[in-house]
């Protein structure tokens, strides 16, 4: 669940996942952001059928793969239903329709594929404490200014840094609302300011806890079956290990339901 020693680079934590725990062969892998390439390298190496995708084709490097070109913010230039597993390393944050995103990665994958998102955590005790100072995730940087909140051009759109971070409970209800579930958090180092902050693990708990029961409970006309079930699913990320002190979010998600069966796909999950 967590690395305390070693690189803190979170491909490394990515190529362990793909090495020990998912079997490549003969599955067809979008590999979107592809960057420099490496990673649709290793996975080609592994025995993917991968398909690098890259705002910026031209930085792609690696030997025998052909990088398209395709960007986030619109209709991704790949068939319906065709791809096994996505991943999408460090590239959700920087997308202002983050919703629209991941409902492609629906439409793109086949039922059951995954989606595998990496993405900073803004969830660790670090960065909660960051915020409640800064507004910022790390008390050394200033919260996001038009100074370096804009990346770069390209054919008259703005691209953006890091101003789309996600929160773990807004990623859930992103995943949920676009067909997804979230199966597992993966991996990865730990920070070490979170670490020494985990000493309000127990009140942490405790309040959530609290706020669990007290929810549960309220008579809002809402069956308390449907909010235990609901509520634990959340109050049980608040309270992750990984979660609250890990650098990363690395999750592992799974495709439930298409795109034109998303409204029953929620009702069903809040019966």
């Amino acid at each position: 669940m967590l690395k305390f020693f070693g690189t803190s680079l979170i491909k490394t934590f990515v190529f362990d996942f793909f090495q020990s725990h998912c079997s490549l062969a003969g599955k067809i892998v979008i590999d979107i952001p592809a960057g420099d390439g490496h990673m649709s390298a290793f996975l080609k190496n592994a025995g993917a059928d991968v398909r690098p995708y890259d705002l910026f084709p031209d930085f792609f490097k690696a030997d025998d793969l052909q990088c398209e070109e395709a960007d986030l913010a619109e209709v991704l230039p790949i068939e319906s239903a065709s791809a096994d597993i996505v991943l999408c390393q460090e590239g959700l944050e920087h997308m202002p329709n983050q919703l629209f995103v991941l409902k492609e990665f629906n439409r793109i994958l086949k039922k059951q594929g995954k989606l595998i998102i990496t993405v900073p955590n803004i969830s660790h005790l670090r960065a909660k404490f960051s915020y409640f100072f800064t507004e910022s995730d790390l008390l050394k940087r200033m919260p996001p200014n038009e100074l370096d909140a804009f990346w770069f051009e390209k054919n008259g759109k703005l691209y953006f840094g890091h101003i789309f971070l996600l929160p773990i409970q807004k990623l859930r209800v992103l995943a949920i609302s676009s067909g997804f579930k979230i199966d597992k958090v993966h991996k990865v180092k730990v920070s070490s300011t979170s670490m020494f902050l985990g000493i309000l693990y127990p009140l942490i708990v405790l309040v959530n806890m609290l706020v669990y029961i007290r929810n549960v409970i309220k008579n809002d006309g809402i069956p308390r079956s449907k909010k235990r079930k609901i509520y634990w699913e959340i109050i049980k990320l608040n309270i992750h290990p990984g979660i609250l002190f890990g650098r990363h979010l690395f999750l592992e998600l799974t495709k439930e339901s298409e795109l034109s069966d998303i409204n029953n796909y929620v009702n069903e999950r809040s019966v």
